[in-house]
């Protein structure tokens, strides 16, 4: 038992030693708290483009990073939320938005999923109808013919096999 508390404790007191490698310094906030929420409000909207699936607020890549600071410089040049996007859009294209426009080049964004969907559902009806065909279509052979009567005959009398 004594073994035990030994293990539990050694291991309770690495899982602590652990949380402390892992903390950071608070990220600085800018002077100007409204510059601050646009930055998180333009961010907010764009993909972090290491990470993919989160956005370019909640990332804590190197990039999301660097990406985050120039939002910053150009905010605080003056550039309206419309400019920063489309400096953003210019340069890592449309997949950076998380709700990119409706376009031609956009379009398999947009329906591509529904069309893999539609296209699986197709592709199983097809071979389960081919599947269906084939088990439905085969012939008995001349034993199994014999079989299958004898089968018959035999329930037909009551027998049991």
């Amino acid at each position: 038992m004594n073994r035990l508390k030994f293990w539990c404790a050694a291991l309770l007191c690495a899982m602590s030693l652990t949380q402390a490698l892992h903390a950071k310094e608070a990220a600085p906030v800018a002077e100007n708290e409204a510059a601050e929420k646009r930055l998180v409000a333009i961010s907010s909207e764009l993909r972090c483009l290491v990470c993919q699936n989160e956005s370019l607020a909640g990332s804590q890549a190197e990039l999301a990073n660097d990406l985050r600071r120039e939002i910053r410089t150009m905010i605080e040049a003056g550039k309206s939320d419309g400019e920063i996007m489309d400096f953003m859009v210019s340069r890592y294209g449309d997949f950076v938005r998380y709700r990119p426009p409706l376009k031609g080049t956009t379009l398999l964004l947009w329906f591509g999923p529904v069309l893999l969907l539609v296209g699986g559902l197709g592709g199983l009806f097809v071979f389960l109808r081919r599947r269906t065909r084939r088990i439905d279509d085969a012939p008995l052979s001349a034993a199994e013919q014999r079989q299958a009567e004898q089968l018959l005959k035999d329930a037909g009398n009551g027998k049991a096999s």
